[in-house]
């Protein structure tokens, strides 16, 4: 087989799984098994076998270390500092996702998983505060782009908890008549005849239109919406 001269760095990747628990939003989290790091908290990740791709290989660290089955996620950035890993020279994919809180389970070299919000993180291990904080970024900025909260909110609910999902990954109280405009202009939305009656009163109840939402989904939303 052919092979180069030069040195092969080692391959990883990290997911950043965002989940909604109907208020606040949360950081799954792995407290690592083994050194380097062994006690600290990172985010799901590891090694990627030869046969597989980086996206394959994050999915099955994610059902190993976890116990979460996540059918996709999206790429957002590689880290490739030289000395990121005391290991060896390692370069890791970054991932992350979205989703409505499930129960975890530490598995395979993670010794517990758990759900953290984002004021009560621990520190966290390799560059992995640097990975939370672009992905969070790069969340904040696809809510602007297209459509979020099919498969996080439950398939029938509230304008007020779709609101309270885009302000917990906003960080920040939003208008309500304004936000009402800006889901008017999406077109997302098909009101039901059936409401709920919450602490605040009675609530109409609404699902996601799927065909526009795929298709605003695929095509993202140009010019952007702005919610703020």
């Amino acid at each position: 087989m052919y092979s180069y001269k030069y040195p092969h760095p080692s391959v990883t990747t990290d997911c950043v799984v965002f989940g909604f628990d109907g208020i606040q939003l949360k950081i799954l989290l792995i407290e690592r098994g083994f050194d380097p790091y062994k006690g600290h908290w990172a985010f799901p990740g590891g090694f990627v076998e030869i046969d597989e791709s980086c996206e394959e290989g994050v999915l099955r660290e994610l059902k190993e270390e976890t116990g979460l089955l996540i059918s996709g996620v999206e790429q957002f950035h590689t880290f490739s500092a030289p000395n990121r890993d005391p290991r060896e020279r390692v370069i890791t994919v970054a991932y992350y996702t979205l989703m409505n809180i499930q129960e975890v389970q530490g598995g395979d070299d993670a010794a517990q998983a758990a759900w953290f919000t984002l004021d009560h993180l621990p520190p966290l291990a390799f560059d992995h505060d640097q990975m939370l904080q672009l992905a969070i970024q790069r969340l904040r900025e696809r809510i602007h782009f297209e459509p979020i909260g099919l498969g996080v909110l439950p398939e029938k609910f509230t304008i007020a908890q779709l609101q309270h999902l885009y302000e917990a990954i906003l960080g920040m109280r939003l208008d309500q008549s304004h936000f009402m405009q800006k889901l008017s202009e999406l077109n997302i939305l098909t009101p039901l005849s059936e409401t709920v009656t919450p602490s605040s009163g009675q609530a109409a109840l609404y699902c996601f239109q799927n065909d526009r939402y795929n298709e605003l989904k695929q095509h993202r939303v140009y010019p952007p919406i702005s919610f703020t």
